[in-house]
């Protein structure tokens, strides 16, 4: 493994055409949207579930790069695992400090690529403390306000005997017409060295960015799909400009009939410094 020494930092584009790309379960799953604005929002979490997913499904099998935040996983079973494998009593009447704690956590991030990509809370049982991780994204906005469309479905089957006369069921299904988000992150070579976060994770974290809504396809989701990274790799661990100031040469620009609301990616035109963005992936150095 490589060692990180360089800063990045990343915008990363993608749509959504009739699905839901992140419901809301306080809104009876409607699609997230800003009430201010009436710009849709994915959460953070949404994207790092997909990254999960990328690479349980393509390198899960492989040492170093299991999961731990992943579907029915009990955590605080994990963590003993791990201790376990290292010898660390978990269920000493004292609990581990210092020098096991340490250990521990080592051992985490060193089975788990989510653990050394994006931390995690490893104090919630036997105690492993806590990582902060290199990788941090943002929420992610549509460039433009959203709406949200309920459509009725119905189903030619009942669920329970006593309802066999019904001729259906009925259902309802929340869809986004077309919405295309970015959002924003930041990849950190101080928090890489304290978890074991390296080259080879950083270019497989990139490769998830560009290719994790074809592994997760769902009836619900509709059509979604990566449609720009654009990274910005500084020549140092500290860095050599601003974030903000990078992030403000990327642009995103209606082309067509304004009139009409955007319903395809080539609605839209992305610039780099005024030039257009015909790659899924470029990168900068600074």
């Amino acid at each position: 493994m490589t060692k990180l020494e360089k800063r990045y930092d990343f915008v990363l584009f993608f749509d959504v055409k009739d699905g839901n790309p992140n419901g809301d379960p306080d809104a009876g799953n409607l699609p997230r949207i800003d009430a201010e604005t009436g710009n849709g929002i994915v959460t953070d979490v949404c994207l790092k579930r997909k990254v999960r997913n990328y690479v349980q499904i393509t390198k899960g099998s492989e040492a170093g790069y299991d999961i731990f935040v992943k579907e029915k996983a009990v955590l605080n079973k994990e963590i003993d695992t791990v201790y376990k494998e290292l010898k660390i009593d978990a269920n000493a009447k004292k609990p581990a400090k210092g020098d096991e704690v340490e250990k521990g956590r080592n051992g985490m991030c060193k089975k788990f690529f989510d653990i050394r990509t994006f931390g995690a809370v490893l104090s919630t049982g036997a105690n492993a403390g806590q990582v902060r991780g290199p990788v941090q994204l943002t929420f992610a906005r549509s460039v433009e306000p959203i709406v949200s469309f309920e459509h009725s479905i119905t189903r030619m089957a009942v669920t329970k005997e006593e309802d066999i006369d019904k001729e259906r069921t009925m259902g309802r299904k929340y869809t986004v017409p077309y919405g295309l988000y970015k959002a924003y992150g930041f990849v950190s070579p101080h928090f890489a060295a304290s978890t074991g976060f390296s080259t080879e994770d950083l270019d497989l974290f990139w490769e998830a960015l560009t290719q994790m809504f074809e592994y997760d396809r769902a009836a619900a989701r509709g059509l979604m799909s990566t449609r720009r990274l654009v990274i910005f790799e500084h020549n140092s661990a500290l860095g050599s400009k601003p974030a903000d100031e990078l992030f403000n040469r990327v642009e995103v620009k209606r082309t067509g009939d304004m009139n009409k609301p955007a319903r395809d990616f080539s609605d839209y035109t992305i610039t780099l410094d005024g030039k257009p963005l015909t790659e899924i992936k470029t990168v900068v150095t600074l």
